[in-house]
């Protein structure tokens, strides 16, 4: 009887210490690699994710109060600061391979600049991107396109429409500007300059006028408001469509409900207002699939329109084919 019970013990012991080890396990802490892939008729289409960033959005936020937004945030049980997404978007055609926009890149700190990891998860390396379409030169869409002023994107073109180009190149505008690096401030005018600058020299900008066809089925639209030469781009195959909207949206929590709601770093807010709900109408109008760089990665879905504003609908999630 006592032998049975030593033996009882040492069983339990065992299974104690083997539970103890399960337990002492380190954290894994990090997501699967951030990319989202669909096919939109005869176009593959991946979400890339730059990373998150914790923004003090309640502060940022204009046209409406701190309160406001934090009622707003607390109804999708949200706070501010709160976790944002930046995203960007690789279109394959079959015959090109085009990023739009390209992220912050090391500009914000080490919760940003994954965009090349993760495009190279997904399959596709930063050197075969034959041409990149940027919506709008502030650093969080065309910071990754450098790393300690070399290029990222060696093979790639740079389209950037002519009158955002000039207006942040522009020594007398950042001359006028205020100190800081939000909006239309010096800090804005030098890291344009500074990402710019190895393509410009390299003679891979081409910049483009208005709105213009850049690629089959990939046209660039007006979509002015956050800045002077900001742009959406339309992308069609087979008769389906996706429209890539820029920074036409940077809160989903509150500006789907209340496209009012604009953005201290606009260049003019009445105008990125207007063009918000000019967008949102059309989107939710066509029942157009959208993609947005701030949305929750994968920042993909349509609107639909509810009361004064309108309610987001994130796309269904699908493992591929």
């Amino acid at each position: 009887m006592t032998k049975l019970f030593a033996l009882c013990s040492l069983l339990a012991m065992s299974l104690l210490l083997q539970c103890a080890a399960h337990a002492a396990a380190p954290f894994a802490r990090t997501s699967a690699p951030g990319f989202y892939r669909f096919m939109l008729g005869g176009y593959e289409i991946t979400a890339l994710n730059d990373g998150t960033l914790e923004l003090p959005v309640d502060q940022f936020l204009t046209n409406t109060t701190p309160q406001k937004v934090n009622a707003a945030l607390a109804k999708n049980d949200l706070q501010s600061p709160l976790e944002t997404s930046y995203n960007a978007f690789l279109i394959n055609t079959g015959a090109k391979l085009i990023l739009v926009d390209t992220g912050a890149g090391h500009l914000f700190g080490s919760h940003l600049g994954r965009l090349s990891a993760n495009m190279k998860a997904s399959g596709y390396a930063p050197s075969e991107v034959d041409e990149i379409y940027i919506t709008h030169m502030h650093a969080d869409h065309i910071g990754g396109l450098t790393t300690d002023g070399e290029m990222c994107f060696p093979n790639a073109i740079v389209r950037v429409n002519r009158r955002e180009l000039d207006y942040w190149l522009s020594e007398a505008n950042m001359a006028k500007a205020p100190e800081g690096n939000r909006g239309d401030q010096k800090g804005t005018y030098r890291r344009a300059m500074t990402i710019m600058a190895p393509y410009i020299k390299a003679g891979r900008v081409q910049p483009f006028d208005g709105e213009q066809a850049l690629s089959p089925g990939i046209r660039a639209y007006q979509s002015a408001g956050h800045t002077p030469g900001h742009v959406g781009y339309m992308i069609e195959s087979e008769g389906n469509r996706l429209m890539v909207v820029g920074d036409i949206v940077h809160v989903a929590a509150v500006q789907f409900e209340d496209p009012t709601v604009t953005v201290s770093f606009d260049s003019d807010s009445r105008l990125a207002e207007q063009e918000r709900i000019q967008e949102f109408n059309r989107i939710a109008q066509d029942k157009m699939l959208f993609a947005a760089a701030h949305v929750p990665f994968p920042g993909l879905g349509r609107l639909q329109a509810d009361q004064r504003g309108f309610r987001w609908i994130p796309v269904n999630y699908s493992a591929g084919k």
